[in-house]
């Protein structure tokens, strides 16, 4: 789906959500969409869609978030889903260190795909689960900071830290939107000057050599 920003400041943008299966993707988007919570693990197949209509500042944005199956069976769909996205939220589970791992794979696939046009936030879910803690906040932290990726602890369960995490990606989506949409005009306008600033030859004066035969003869030796 692609991005439009008009005059009205209006967006309409797509996230993924990926990351391995239990990790909490769609408690994640659930808790976001429709305030609600699920004790039981339901697993996704392939993938859902819900969409939400927020307005920040003067700015109003549809959010279309597809939340992907985490099962490896599935992976090899992933590229159906982020393709086209404009920000990509790769969750792990704190207190699973190989799910952590898996998202680390993620950012490479991402990043080889999709270069720079899409804008990556690295979710560590589960903080109600402190206890059990495997993966660090200094480890997640400093990879997310290496990789360019912004980087939140949520606990869905409790609702902590969702609110910010979307916000705050919807807020750098929204800036890449505009840069890129810049960049594009800027393109535009020099091509369209480059267009006009072409020599044109003109070639009005070919049969000058009627009226004025000295000129225009020329004569070539085949020798």
């Amino acid at each position: 789906m692609s991005t439009n920003a008009t005059a009205s400041s209006s967006y309409n943008l797509k996230i993924v959500l990926l990351g391995e299966g239990c990790v909490g993707k769609t408690s994640i988007v659930l808790r976001y969409v429709e305030d609600k919570f699920n004790n039981k693990h339901i697993s996704t197949l392939q993938a859902s869609f819900l969409t939400k209509k927020i307005t920040l500042g003067d700015k109003r944005i549809q959010l279309n978030i597809w939340d992907t199956a985490g099962q490896e069976r599935f992976h090899a769909l992933g590229p159906i889903y982020y393709r086209a996205s404009n920000g990509a939220i790769l969750v792990y589970d704190i207190t699973d260190q190989d799910s952590f791992q898996k998202v680390k794979n993620w950012v490479k696939e991402l990043k080889k795909m999709l270069g720079s046009d899409i804008v990556i936030t690295i979710v560590g879910n589960k903080t109600d689960l402190e206890k059990d803690r495997t993966v660090k906040i200094e480890e997640a932290q400093s990879y997310a900071q290496a990789v360019g990726a912004t980087f939140f602890e949520t606990s869905a369960k409790l609702n902590e830290g969702i609110e910010e995490l979307f916000q705050e990606l919807t807020s750098l989506m929204i800036q890449h939107t505009d840069v890129k949409e810049a960049k594009a005009s800027t393109l535009k306008r020099n091509n369209s000057v480059r267009s006009s600033n072409r020599l044109i030859v003109d070639d009005s004066d070919d049969n000058s050599a009627e009226t004025n035969p000295t000129s225009g003869s020329r004569c070539c030796s085949t020798g």
